[in-house]
This record gives structure tokens, C-alpha cells and sequence, in this order.
């Protein structure tokens, strides 16, 4: 998960990169999320874990 709006740590510089090294990944990209996201955006993001954890 990464925010595309985190000016801490780049989603160019590290989810876009990492997501293409690790086999199968997934990457979720919150729109106009901070790098706090888990905190911002709590609701949404407890919601996917639990659908991804799920499945």
C-alpha cells in the first residue's frame, strides 16, 4: 500500500520499483494519501487488508 501523495518516501522512488522485483505482488495506491496514510485513510485501509487477508 503507498499513498501517491507521500512526500516522505516517493511512490516513484519505492512502491512502483519494489512492486515490479517481487514476484506476484500486489500494489494498492491510495489517491492523495499521505505517507501517514494508515492514519488518514485508516477506514479504507483497515478495509482492504481485512479483504486481502480474506481471500
Amino acid at each position: 500500500i503507498h499513498g501517491d501523495d507521500d512526500q516522505i518516501v516517493p511512490i516513484g522512488a519505492s512502491a512502483l520499483l519494489s512492486s515490479k522485483l517481487i514476484k506476484n505482488a500486489q500494489l494498492k495506491v491510495y489517491k492523495g494519501a499521505p505517507h501517514g496514510l494508515c492514519s488518514t485513510h485508516k477506514d479504507q485501509v483497515n478495509a482492504d487488508l481485512l479483504s486481502f487477508l480474506s481471500a
